[in-house]
Parts: C-alpha cells; sequence; structure tokens
C-alpha cells in the first residue's frame, strides 16, 4: 500500500466513449499521486482499444481483462490490483469533480477515525442541462452509515472516497447485478464506520436510457432474485449492528423488503418470496406479514399476493377518493 495514492477502480462493459469521459476526469484531480484501474468486463466492443490509446499517454492508467461477470466481480478484481491507501469506486458512465480527491483526502487527514468521506452528488440525464441539487442524501450530515443506509443507499457509487484497508477487510463484493452496491456498503455500515463530508459537489452521476430502466423497478425474475438474495443478506448487517426493530429506518426496510417479496411471488418465485418475508417477520414482526405467510401457506403465495395486491388497489382509490 502507497501512502497517499489514490486507487480509481473503474469496471465497464461496451462503453468506449463514456469509459474515456469518466478516466479524464480522474486525470483531471488536483490531488495527486493516482493511479486508475479499468477493468474490462468481456466488452465485445472497442472499449479495451479506447482505455490502451489512453495507457499510452497516461502512465497512471492500467487495464485489467476478464470475462463477462458483472461489476461487483469487476470491481473485486480491481481491489486486489490496487496500491493506494484510499480506494475510489467509479462507474464508466459517471464523472468525478476536479477536486474530489483533495477534499475528501484532506478531510481523511483531518478525521483519522472516518473510514470514508462523502460530498454532494448530482445526477442528470446524458445530454440534458445538469441538476445541481445533490441527488439523495448526500446533502445532508451523517455521522455513520446506519441506521440510514436501511432506508436508501442515499449516495451513489463515485460519491465516497474510502480508506483501502476499510475495503480490503470488507471480503469481496457478491457476484449479484442488483443491489450488490448497497449489500457492500451495509456490510461496511455494520462495522460501525464513521463518516466525514465534504460541503461540495464531488461527483455526477449520468443517467442512461438503461439506468432509468433498472431504477424504475422490476418484474424480471433473475433481477428480483438477486433482490431477495441482498435483501436477506442486509437484515443479517443490521442484526450485526444492533439495530432494534423498531427503529424508523428499520421499519421503513422491512416494509419496502415485503414489497420485493410480493413482487417476486407475483412472478413465481414462490420459494424465495417465502424465504425472505420470513427472515423479515422474525428480524420485525408484522401482523401482515405473519398473515400472508399464514395464508400462502393454504392457498398459495402466488394467489395470496394477487389477493393482496388487489386489495391494496382497492384501498389506494377509496382513499384517493376520499381525498385522504
Amino acid at each position: 500500500m502507497l501512502d497517499g495514492l489514490v486507487s480509481t477502480i473503474i469496471p465497464v462493459y461496451n462503453r468506449p466513449a463514456l469509459v474515456v469521459d469518466a478516466i479524464r476526469s480522474v486525470l483531471a484531480q488536483s490531488y495527486r499521486p493516482i493511479e486508475i484501474i479499468v477493468v474490462d468486463d468481456g466488452s465485445t466492443d472497442d472499449t479495451g482499444d479506447a482505455v490502451e490509446q489512453m495507457m499510452a499517454v497516461h502512465p497512471e492508467i492500467s487495464l485489467l481483462r476478464q470475462p463477462n461477470s458483472g461489476p461487483g466481480p469487476a470491481r473485486q478484481k480491481g481491489i486486489e490490483a490496487a496500491s493506494g491507501e484510499f480506494i475510489q469506486f467509479l462507474d464508466s458512465d459517471d464523472l468525478l469533480a476536479p477536486e474530489k480527491f483533495e477534499k475528501q483526502v484532506g478531510q481523511l487527514r483531518k478525521y483519522p477515525e472516518c473510514g470514508a468521506c462523502y460530498g454532494w452528488t448530482i445526477r442528470y440525464s446524458l445530454g440534458s442541462a445538469k441538476n445541481t441539487t445533490p441527488v439523495k442524501w448526500t446533502g445532508m450530515k451523517f455521522e455513520s452509515m446506519f441506521p440510514s443506509f436501511l432506508s436508501d443507499r442515499w449516495w451513489d457509487t463515485s460519491t465516497p472516497l474510502y480508506r483501502a484497508e476499510l475495503i480490503r477487510n470488507n471480503g469481496p463484493w457478491l457476484n449479484l447485478r442488483q443491489e450488490e452496491d448497497w449489500e457492500f456498503d451495509c456490510r461496511l455500515a455494520a462495522k460501525g464506520v464513521l463518516l466525514s463530508m465534504v460541503e461540495a459537489i464531488v461527483s455526477e452521476t449520468r443517467v442512461l436510457p438503461e439506468n432509468r430502466l433498472s431504477l424504475a423497478g422490476s418484474s424480471d425474475p433473475a433481477m428480483l432474485r438477486d433482490r431477495c438474495v441482498v435483501r436477506r443478506k442486509i437484515l443479517k448487517h443490521a442484526a450485526t449492528a444492533g439495530i432494534e426493530p423498531q427503529e424508523p429506518h428499520m421499519r421503513h426496510f422491512v416494509d419496502s423488503s415485503f414489497l420485493v417479496a410480493r413482487q417476486c411471488a407475483g412472478v413465481g418465485l414462490v420459494k424465495e418470496a417465502e424465504e425472505l418475508v420470513r427472515h423479515l417477520n422474525k428480524a420485525a414482526p408484522r401482523k401482515l406479514m405473519s398473515l400472508y405467510l399464514l395464508t400462502g401457506k393454504y392457498i398459495g403465495f402466488q394467489r395470496t399476493t394477487h389477493i393482496a395486491e388487489g386489495a391494496h388497489r382497492i384501498l389506494r382509490r377509496d382513499r384517493e377518493r376520499a381525498g385522504l
């Protein structure tokens, strides 16, 4: 590990123009020393060639290749090759603000008890005017990741700068394609990681058409199966952290995960749905979940889900008509 070095890890798949922009945003940092590790996740176009052309000019860049495995394994491969004291994850379609490393390394030097530093992240559609309002909760101050991370992964991948030691001791990224980043951060949160914040824009998330599809929820069985796995693991992380069942963020997590379970049952993932609801109800019991499990036992979870969703629609309609 090299003192002061910031290692940026960029997984990429078939995005030659976008990854060049991402790399340039790292090269434009006012801070040095840096290294940039691009992990080509089985691209079938000229993405690797575009990175190699930049490597010929910028020795800070290195390129690793692997068969298409998803962002989690690609980031893990980058971690194993990283030499820095600090680690920055960056998606290939996003950008870093020029003073990100300078500001965040400064904060981590100032507060050695903190394991990560975050700042404001903005989000906008590619080709549209920039929205300078901090996304999610990146404009708010938090001293730790839990319990707030149970409500939402309230920063984007590019937002935080981590101490590398923390990342290397966190275990490998899950080989999943949905919410694997949330699980990784909740695993960190369970360790009691303290946070520092800079009140400035540190990164930009550029929303592409395919991003909108993934953010909109899903009826895709593979995506929902991944979400079930992640939700069960996050429950374990919350238990490790000693978060009480009635804590508001925990209640939000349980309610949103119960919805994921019903979505799973709706597309035929009955075993996954039942298992997730049982874990949720054990961690934070709800009468509705107990009723769901009991009814599902006798008439089937898929049918129970259709009945429950129909009842929710009727209740919603009646409340709207009543102006509630």
